[in-house]
């Protein structure tokens, strides 16, 4: 009997084994599409004089092969470089869902409106990079979610209200700059902002430095 019940086991590791891997195979396209629309959403909502974005057709269904984005070894979108390509429009809600989304260098265009609450949810986000646009509205608080964020750079915009607190509680923020923007409140001086020099919020006539606590109202 001890061979059948053998023969039966390895059948049924050769079953699961195989069942794994169409899953895997099958999951592969379903986020590349995902991410696809995301990066379509953002094609979307921008005017693009000198057609960068050309090569972004949703026909593709990875649109790793696109100009301007980058992809890790399986295929996931981590990387947006699109500075100084003369864009302009809104920025879209939908890049919040680019999971594994790394790097956002969207800096030195025409870009309105306001940062999305949901680019809260890019967890792995390391640098974003929107500085020298026309970015307006409050900096959204979910920005307190980015707990890999290094690099926050959002100078030379018209950004209004308080910075929020939370970014205060992104232990690996190393590089900030919320210069030339209309920023108000105080300065925050805890956590990573210990290092920050003022340089990195000048030009913001009502934003001031302490003494006293923290003032979010503005």
């Amino acid at each position: 009997m001890a061979a059948p019940i053998a023969t039966r086991t390895l059948f049924m590791a050769v079953c699961a084994a195989i069942l794994m891997a169409v899953v895997v195979v099958s999951l592969a396209p379903v986020a590349a599409n995902e991410e696809g629309d995301a990066l379509m959403a953002l094609r979307n909502a921008v005017e693009d004089p000198d057609g960068v974005l050309a090569s972004w057709d949703p026909s593709l269904v990875n649109p790793c092969t696109w100009f301007h984005v980058g992809c890790t070894a399986d295929n996931r979108v981590n990387r947006i470089d699109l500075a100084n390509m003369r864009l302009s429009g809104p920025l879209p809600a939908e890049l919040g869902k680019l999971k594994q989304l790394q790097y956002m260098q969207l800096n030195t265009n025409n870009l309105q409106g306001p940062i999305p609450s949901e680019y809260g949810n890019l967890k792995n986000l390391v640098s974003m990079d929107l500085y020298s646009n026309d970015i307006s509205g409050h900096l959204p608080r979910t920005l307190g979610n980015l707990k890999s964020l290094k690099f926050l750079r959002i100078d030379h915009n018209r950004l209004t209200g308080p910075i929020p607190r939370e970014l205060a509680g992104l232990a690996n923020l190393e590089d900030v700059d919320f210069s030339s923007n209309d920023l108000c409140g105080t300065i925050p001086t805890s956590g990573p902002f210990v290092n920050v020099p003022l340089s990195s919020f000048s030009n913001n006539p009502r934003l001031k430095q302490g003494p006293g606590a923290y003032d979010a109202n503005c």
